[in-house]
């Protein structure tokens, strides 16, 4: 079977250092579905609107060599610990497809690029491919008491995030907020823990550079 993408995706990170982990990390989170042309007729979402939420089924185009291992190396495990690549969401996998349940804002008709689906929470780059969308439906999709692995026995680390006094006059509190969330999640690779060494991502066109020491992550620009 060929897929090919009906829609990309478009978001704030053009590369995927500093993308959170997963989906629904950071609710605030804004991205926006463009179809192909081949499926900008509005027929393709109606009845969209009565959802709330989304799975995306998409592809890790930004993945630079094939799987090559049946293991692999959770971050949340510490990056030491391994589990099978199918008992993860590693993006490193036979076939590089992914699954996001995203929360859908609004959907518009635009005369050129047809409908537009815009989201919240979504945890992808810009450009990435999506190849299905299918409406999220709770008591089908929803298991609140089902176990989770090792995620249930190693909580997710958020670090205390601060920003120099001259970054922090720059950004208005919804960009605040939005970058605490973001960085709170800890962007760096699982083997890099250097007090010294300054790390770098793009943000929304703009170069973000910060420091970390121990549990505190402090931006120390963002131009």
């Amino acid at each position: 079977m060929e897929i090919t993408p009906i829609a990309h995706f478009h978001s704030p990170f053009t590369s995927k250092f500093g993308i959170p982990k997963q989906s629904s990390l950071v609710e605030e989170l804004e991205g926006t579905i463009v179809f192909e042309p081949s499926f900008r007729d509005a027929d393709y979402v109606r009845g969209l609107e009565e959802f709330d939420f989304i799975w995306l089924i998409w592809g890790f185009s930004a993945n630079a060599h094939e799987a090559t291992s049946p293991l692999v190396r959770p971050p949340l495990l510490g990056g030491n610990a391994r589990v099978g690549v199918f008992a993860s969401r590693s993006p490193y996998r036979p076939n590089p497809l992914a699954l996001s349940s995203v929360r859908i804002s609004r959907i518009e008709h635009d005369e050129q690029l047809g409908t537009i689906i815009h989201v919240l929470g979504a945890d992808l780059m810009d450009g990435t491919p999506i190849y299905d969308i299918k409406p999220y439906i709770a008591f089908a999709d929803a298991h609140p008491q089902a176990r989770s692995g090792f995620v249930d026995t190693n909580k997710m680390r958020r670090l205390n995030v601060v920003f120099q006094d001259d970054v922090a006059e720059k950004l208005t509190s919804d960009q605040t907020d939005l970058l605490r969330k973001i960085l709170q999640l800890d962007p760096r690779p699982h083997y890099q823990n250097d007090p010294n060494r300054v790390y770098g991502m793009m943000f929304d066109g703009k170069d973000l550079h910060f420091v970390v020491k121990d549990d505190k992550l402090t931006v120390v620009s963002f131009s």
